[in-house]
């Protein structure tokens, strides 16, 4: 396949940028498990990543969902600032916006 070749001979480095992280996400979302050449269609919609460091970020990210997943990766404390300038952490926002049924 011509695009394999292309993708695997073009060079790149290993740290990711937001842009880079956007379009891979996008494409996650585009090419789902069932889309045939998918790290290849990834990569392709990337841009600037070789297929073999679109399936290496993928597998970071499925570890790192896992440990998030397990409780062994706390999730951050966003500090939330309301319309009226009151500073709310994560859980008192969750909190104050819990509805009993």
């Amino acid at each position: 396949m011509a695009s394999n070749s292309f993708m695997s001979s073009r060079s790149s480095s290993s740290t990711w940028t937001p842009r880079e992280n956007k379009r891979f996400e996008e494409a996650l979302a585009t090419y789902t498990e069932n889309t045939s050449d998918r790290f290849h269609k990834i990569a392709r919609a990337v841009g600037s990543k070789t297929v073999e460091e679109v399936m290496r970020h993928y597998e970071i990210l499925e570890k790192d969902i896992m440990k998030i997943e397990n409780d062994q990766i706390p999730l951050p404390n966003y500090r939330v600032i309301t319309s009226n300038g009151r500073v709310y952490g994560n859980e008192q926002r969750l909190m104050r916006n819990l509805k009993l049924q």
